[in-house]
């Protein structure tokens, strides 16, 4: 698409309605994971649609199967032990949690399978998040070696309350769509049929109504998580400081390897 978002080419973009953007993470042969330029290209996209005065809604989605299976093999190993990179990607994942929760659109998810890592931050922090009922929410960042970041510290406990999110976050265990609506993780959950056209309808209703009404009860909603950025600063600091140490390196090799890890069993915390 040409214009403000012509540089973002790992994403893409299309408008199914009028006023109404939506963006398609688009590496489906690896699950829409997240390489080191996606990660970077989500972080700044929320500034440009915020200036964009065509744009009054976005859908965010996943082609193919997976709505994002979050960051790749390449880029966890390119932050492992690197202090510079480590460095770099704490900005970029500060920054992505904040633009947006700061963008002024309201953003509607559609979540259409496996969501996780800095594609499930995206999921979780639009404005009204419709998961298919296919959809498989997981936070494995324990499971990685590192502690829970992105957002989980601040939207988790939000949404479905301090003891599903220890229970989930802890253990890394999956939610499905039909769960994640009843514990209140996500808007609602539909039929996988229906996800696009509702997220569709539900896009374009909002970018049909009084703008100014819904842009500031977005704003005022979501000072509930700027009231919460001490709690957000310190998970993502804390994360980035796992990828510092061993453990990180273990969880990846696990993964790659299809197998349990094997992380040390005592820490000086």
């Amino acid at each position: 698409m040409a214009g403000p978002y012509a540089r973002y080419d790992k994403l893409l973009f299309d408008k199914p309605a009028d006023r109404v953007l939506r963006v398609t993470f688009n590496r489906p042969e690896t699950f829409n994971s997240v390489d080191a330029e996606t990660h970077a290209q989500m972080t700044d996209l929320w500034v440009d649609i915020g200036r964009d005065p065509e744009v009054n809604a976005v859908i965010v989605t996943g082609a193919g199967r997976a709505f994002s299976a979050g960051g790749d093999f390449n880029l966890l190993e390119g932050i492992a032990g690197n202090f510079d990179v480590v460095m770099r990607t704490w900005r970029e994942a500060k920054d992505l949690v904040y633009n947006i929760i700061n963008c002024s659109k309201p953003i509607v998810s559609a979540i259409n399978g496996p969501a996780a890592g800095a594609g499930l931050v995206v999921a979780l922090l639009a404005d009204i998040s419709i998961a298919g009922r296919r959809a498989k929410i997981v936070d494995g960042h324990p499971r990685l070696g590192v502690a829970a970041g992105d957002a989980a510290a601040i939207i988790w406990p939000l949404l479905c309350g301090m003891a599903k999110a220890k229970y989930y976050l802890l253990t890394g265990k999956a939610v499905s769509g039909e769960e994640a609506e009843r514990i209140g993780l996500v808007s609602m959950c539909v039929d996988d049929d229906e996800l696009q056209s509702i997220a569709l309808e539900t896009a374009t209703s909002l970018a049909t109504g009084a703008q100014s009404a819904i842009r500031w009860t977005k704003y005022s909603l979501n000072n509930w998580l700027r009231q919460a950025g001490p709690t957000f600063d310190a998970s993502t600091a804390l994360e980035m400081l796992g990828f510092m140490g061993d453990d990180v390196k273990e969880g990846i090799a696990a993964l790659r390897e299809k197998r349990e890890a094997s992380f040390r069993r005592d820490c000086p915390l």
